[in-house]
């Protein structure tokens, strides 16, 4: 349903744990009697709470998770985790764990409550600021042509064999990681890949895995809000790259800070490039681009090579393929496997990744997730490449995030695109119109006279983009991807970019490209 928060993916039939058994092997003090309490599941929300819980009473922001706790008891919860600040808040029989941090503890407990780390799948993690979910998808989507029964969670979606259910964070809490990772293990799951933010390493959301294989996309100007300077976000990504989390990974090194992941890197790595000027490991070399394909050539420093042809547009796209080919290569797989697998032919979408959403005729119009000025910069410059016309680009910048690359969006929009409308993304709790001043700030600094208008909303803007184009041209609507929603004034409401970009192409009379297509025309 649009618009609801996916549920938790659990295991369906969890062996029951006995909570003395966590305390003795935690070492922990509880002042309580442990004798038969039995624990089946752990969550930090008390909403989702499950007879059998552990409940993790953690600190927010705002509230106390420990506020909680009665319900969560009330809802059947077994025993409660929390700090001396929740312990002070609570009023309950059940018995109570302090910890001095229980959001660093989490990982470790919920990885014995599911049992996670005995004979685990296969485990590929991806970060950057870009290229996750591509990259996840891909190699997906070959670890399924090679036979593997696999498991995903993406920014996108969350996938177990079969079941594909909305994402609602890039990585889960540890607590729903665990669970997810124990139902994959269930249906019998023997690949799992997952995508690793930065908020996850601080966090502590995957703590408590190891990963066989890690992989480092790029790093561009994204979340300063959280982390205050690029050294400091840089920082966070490197946890990924240690012992304790990974055995092996592969670096991207096109650039800077791709070089000096492989450097600091405290396990082995494998690094690769698509810029002739740098050296690395291997090498992607593109020959053909179209607007349905890019093809390229991996090639080793050992001589072996492989060709590859994905169904996307791009070369960053051909980047994040030869990452997910790569990572299969480090665990051990022959490359001559993964291009048997590659030559039976990749799959051919990846939700809202430049996602063209037109018909054969009139202007291509192509939806994306890309809402950073690097994301943006390496869409235009990929659509620039197959584009017969004009590019015009429609996009806002999302509220209660890093304001320091607004100005930024609206620059790398007004260069590279032939004409820009600038409208609303997930204001949240700001003003929208301030958000879009600020964008536009940056976009008419840089613009001269190409057309730069602002539009709201974004029902009336993809209508305004539409007007400025014609057969040959091509529309890209940056931001909401395959989001099911926008979020206005703290509301999340019912929003899908796509059926709106093909009502607006079908009342423009342009081929809407519903036929054989996911969305509906309304």
């Amino acid at each position: 349903m649009v618009g609801v928060t996916p549920r938790i993916l659990r295991p369906e039939h969890p062996a029951p744990r006995p909570l003395a058994g966590l305390v003795d092997e935690f070492g922990l003090q509880v002042e309580a009697d442990l004798d038969g309490v039995e624990v089946t599941g752990i969550t930090n929300d008390s909403g989702d709470v499950q007879p059998g819980d552990i409940f993790a009473a953690l600190p927010g922001a705002r509230r106390h998770g420990a506020e909680f706790a009665a319900d969560a008891v009330e809802r059947g919860a077994v025993a409660v985790v929390t700090d001396a600040a929740g312990a002070a808040l609570l009023r309950t029989d059940a018995p109570v764990i302090v910890l001095d941090d229980p959001r660093a503890a989490l990982g470790e407990i919920a990885a014995w409550v599911y049992r996670t780390a005995e004979q685990p799948p296969k485990l590929f993690g991806i970060t950057g600021t870009n290229g996750k979910t591509s990259t996840s998808f891909m190699l997906e989507g070959l670890l399924s042509d090679l036979g593997f029964v696999t498991g995903l969670s993406t920014t996108a979606e969350r996938h177990v064999g079969d079941l594909v259910v909305t994402s609602k964070l890039t990585t889960p809490e540890a607590s729903e990681l665990h669970a997810l990772l124990a139902r994959m293990k269930e249906a019998g799951v023997r690949a799992a890949v997952l995508e690793v933010s930065a908020q996850a390493l601080e966090r502590h959301r995957v703590d408590g895995v190891l990963f066989d294989v890690v992989a480092f996309t790029n790093l561009s100007h994204d979340h300063l809000d959280d982390y205050g300077s690029m050294e400091a976000y840089f920082d966070v990504k490197l946890e990924l790259f240690t012992p304790d989390r990974a055995v092996r990974g592969v670096v991207c090194v096109d650039t800077d800070w791709g070089a000096r992941v492989a450097e600091r890197s405290r396990i082995p790595v494998t690094t690769v490039t698509s810029d002739p000027e740098r050296s690395a490991d291997w090498r992607v070399d593109i020959w053909e681009e179209t607007p349905a394909s890019t093809s390229f050539t991996l090639t080793g420093i050992d001589g072996g090579a492989i060709e590859v042809q994905v169904p996307f547009i791009g070369r960053h796209m051909a980047v994040d393929a030869a990452i997910a080919i790569l990572m299969l290569v480090e665990d051990g797989f022959e490359i001559e496997a993964i291009a048997e697998a590659i030559d039976r032919g990749m799959r051919p979408t990846l939700p809202g990744r430049i996602e063209r959403v037109s018909g054969d005729s009139g202007p291509a119009v192509f939806v994306d997730y890309g809402h950073s000025p690097d994301a943006f910069a390496q869409t235009l410059e990929a659509l620039r490449r197959v584009t017969e016309g004009r590019l015009i680009m429609m996009f806002g910048a999302d509220g209660d995030r890093d304001a320091t690359k607004r100005a930024e969006m609206g620059r790398i929009a007004a260069s590279l695109a032939d004409a820009v409308v600038v409208t609303d993304f997930n204001p949240r709790t700001e003003d929208a119109a301030s958000i879009r001043a600020q964008v536009l700030e940056g976009a008419r600094a840089v613009a001269g006279d190409k057309p730069v208008v602002e539009s709201s909303p974004e029902e009336a803007a993809i209508r305004v983009a539409l007007s400025m184009a014609g057969p040959g041209d091509t529309v890209l609507w940056a931001g909401p991807g395959d989001a099911d929603y926008r979020d206005v004034a703290g509301v999340r409401e019912p929003f899908v970019a796509r059926d709106e970009a093909r009502l607006a192409l079908h009342e423009a009379g342009w081929d809407d490209g519903s036929l054989g297509r996911s969305g509906d025309v309304r």
